[in-house]
């Protein structure tokens, strides 16, 4: 017989999220207790928040259902790793859909496993090769799960930093925001030792360190983390607008853009779209991410990726023996 509350009522939580219902005496005959015992164990998880469902009958039978808010889970091994690969593996990338929250939830989750299953989640993602990955730079999943740790625990954070023209440096900071572009992730923090806001890229940051010194979050000046790194692009010339007409319908060219290049707007005709968008980064890439669309489309600015578009087919046509 299980004496142990507290461990009764783990067990029988992870029991119940099992997506089927218990009939009473066999949720009795695994924790070894009475069925009086596992009714009185059903209240305690109700008064904690846990919604569970009774159904009536001879046997009668708990289910855990929907509830207003998401309760805590209890996970056993095999799952527990294969959540974490899953988000590492996700956060390796910026990819679409995986915002702060997520990285969130992946710092939460190592932050509390054990080091007998960390060790099994880096052992896997190790020796495990994506066949392709996303558009942007590949990051290294325990330097977001630092930064996240910090921003959500309101700690400062040490790093070192590689600038555009390859210039190191220490940074000191007071971690805001991680926001990803879909294509990049940023680091949005008040920079110490230069008594001013910066962003970071993520993909250039190395040797994350939380310092576990706290600190009073300040009044970002825009009041939007997103709002400030789209001002900080367009100060360093780091970014630019496109406006680029495909010649299929939006519902056709939407699946294929990635979310930095934005959302297509059917034109007047209804058989071609537009796309306006403030991207950053290089022209060239650019070029090629809206040619592996495979679809027909003509660039009107700037006049730089046209530029790059027209010499890109002209070298392409050359490749294949044209001319």
């Amino acid at each position: 017989m299980t004496t142990d509350t507290p461990a009764r009522l783990l067990t029988l939580l992870s029991l119940l999220q099992t997506p089927r219902e218990w009939p009473g005496g066999e949720l009795a005959e695994r924790l070894g207790v009475s069925r009086r015992t596992v009714r009185r164990d059903i209240d305690r998880l109700r008064e904690l928040g846990y919604p569970v469902q009774a159904t009536m009958g001879s046997d009668g039978g708990y289910r855990l259902v929907a509830g207003k808010a998401m309760p805590p889970l209890v996970l056993d091994d095999e799952e527990a790793v294969a959540i974490a690969v899953g988000l590492r593996a996700g956060a390796g990338h910026a990819v679409a859909g995986l915002d702060e929250a997520s990285v969130r939830a992946l710092a939460k989750l190592e932050q509390v496993l054990p080091s007998r299953l960390r060790r099994r989640v880096t052992t896997l993602q190790s020796a495990t090769t994506p066949l392709t990955s996303g558009d942007g730079p590949s990051i290294a999943p325990e330097t977001l799960t630092v930064m996240a740790s910090t921003v959500a625990g309101n700690e400062r954070l040490r790093f070192a930093y590689r600038a555009a023209d390859g210039t190191e440096t220490r940074r000191v900071t007071e971690p805001y925001r991680l926001v990803s572009t879909g294509r990049r992730w940023y680091l949005v923090a008040y920079d110490l030792d230069r008594a001013d806001w910066r962003t970071f890229r993520v993909d250039r940051v190395s040797e994350p360190f939380a310092t576990g010194a706290r600190f009073a979050p300040r009044d970002l000046p825009t009041g939007d983390a997103a709002e400030y790194l789209r001002r900080s692009m367009y100060r360093r010339n780091d970014s630019y607008g496109i406006t680029v007409v495909f010649h299929a319908p939006a519902e056709t060219v939407a699946p294929l853009l990635p979310p930095w290049l934005g959302v297509p707007e059917p034109a007047d005709d209804g058989g071609s779209c537009v796309v306006r968008a403030t991207v950053s980064g290089s022209v060239e890439w650019t070029a090629v991410r809206l040619a592996t669309t495979g679809l027909e489309f003509r660039v009107s600015e700037p006049a730089e990726l046209v530029e790059c578009v027209r010499e890109m087919g002209a070298r392409l046509g050359r490749a294949a023996g044209d001319g």
